[in-house]
């Protein structure tokens, strides 16, 4: 048999097993005590992993009041312009359950000014107003909100309004508030103005003000000033940097926040609460403190072989191109899984730190980190004779 067609059986050997599992190696952990809270229903999530690590009757259905609104504003902010001129609707002007800014029927006001009106100041009126703009109707862009869930994987949500307001097919879970707040905090708009503490909007001159046509058209003819309804961020809690407030007798106090430090931020859901203020600095606490980095492997670790064809030697030594770590809650440290991908079987010469494969790291099916694999020496090319000889 020839070198070429060995060299051919080997490949297709090679190819047919690109890839293995093992178990991870993560040295355990001291267990951690858990934060008590006060709240019915809670959630900590890593907004860069989506790794949970604190749950509360996590998955169980409960009213999100005006958490709702974290949705509403950021499909506004996806689908439209932040200068757009909205016009306010009959249907946007009578609502004045709860928190609102005073809307009139022919108002006119920025995007950019009824979204900080729903994230900061909670108003209701103004997510109506939003989603008749964005959607076309109410209804159609409750539909959007529901189609956006099912797409981020808020797989116990349904929403039924804008606002949050009562409704029996209107509910979600602190998971999925933590999985939907994470998503909305990576937009940058949406991030600026959740962490926004005062903001005055403006409303422009409506039908019967209208004069010139022109820039005159959109000079302001009120002002009002919001304050953040989040009294976080006027705390000393280091990092934090949003999100959302929301209250309704059946939902009770409702939170969601978050804060970064060193680059790493978290996202805390406190639902139903007797002090959601305190629960979710405990949470945050907890995350930054208590959850550890656990080293998955180490620059230079060996992880896997390789066969080289042709050349002088006859496998070369795979190695982590770097340290490769991941922040893990106690209880998850040996649940971690690697997979090995392994390029197929290269043809020398190959050079040092040739990257030949890839080792992925899952939590419950998650990917959590990842680490090239390279070569860690050279391998030359075997002389022509001994090539044929061999």
């Amino acid at each position: 048999m020839n070198i070429k067609k060995i060299s051919r059986i080997f490949m297709l050997a090679i190819c047919l097993s690109l890839s293995y599992l093992a178990e991870g190696h993560a040295n355990p952990l001291p267990e951690q005590k858990l934060p008590e809270v006060k709240a019915s229903a809670a959630c900590l999530m890593d907004t860069a992993t989506g790794l949970i690590y604190y749950e509360k009757e996590g998955d169980k259905r409960r009213e999100p009041a005006s958490l709702t609104k974290v949705m509403t504003a950021i499909l506004a902010i996806e689908n439209g312009n932040l200068k757009d001129v909205v016009t306010v609707s009959k249907k946007a002007a009578v609502i004045s359950m709860g928190q609102d800014i005073g809307l009139q029927t022919g108002d006119r006001l920025y995007l950019e000014d009824l979204l900080k009106a729903a994230l900061m100041h909670s108003a209701n009126d103004s997510t109506v107003a939003i989603a008749e703009h964005i959607g076309g109707s109410h209804d159609m862009f409750v539909k959007m909100m529901n189609d956006k869930a099912r797409a981020l994987g808020m797989l116990h949500t349904h929403f039924a309004n804008t606002n949050g307001f009562h409704h029996p097919d209107h509910y979600t879970t602190a998971k999925d508030l933590a999985i939907l707040a994470s998503y909305a905090l990576k937009n940058k708009t949406f991030a600026e103005l959740v962490k926004t503490q005062e903001a005055t909007i403006t409303w422009l001159p409506n039908r019967d003000e209208l004069k010139t046509g022109g820039a005159a058209d959109r000079l302001p003819v009120r002002r009002l000033v919001l304050h953040n309804t989040n009294r976080l961020l006027q705390s000393d809690f280091k990092g934090i940097d949003g999100v959302k407030t929301g209250t309704t007798p059946r939902a009770g106090n409702c939170l969601i926040a978050s804060a970064t430090r060193e680059g790493r931020q978290l996202v805390a859901v406190i639902l139903h609460s007797s002090n959601r203020w305190s629960d979710a600095i405990k949470l945050l606490t907890y995350g930054f403190t208590e959850v550890k980095p656990v080293v998955l492997a180490e620059k230079d670790e060996v992880m896997a072989e390789l066969p080289v064809i042709g050349g002088t030697d006859k496998k070369v030594t795979l190695v982590a191109a770097q340290k490769v770590e991941a922040y893990l809650v106690a209880s998850d440290t040996e649940k971690v899984v690697r997979r090995i991908t392994l390029a197929p079987a290269p043809a020398a010469p190959v050079k040092q730190g040739s990257k030949l494969g890839t080792a992925t790291y899952y939590l419950n099916g998650r990917e959590i980190a990842a680490v090239d694999l390279v070569a860690n020496r050279r391998v030359d090319r075997l002389s022509w004779f001994k090539r044929w000889f061999s």
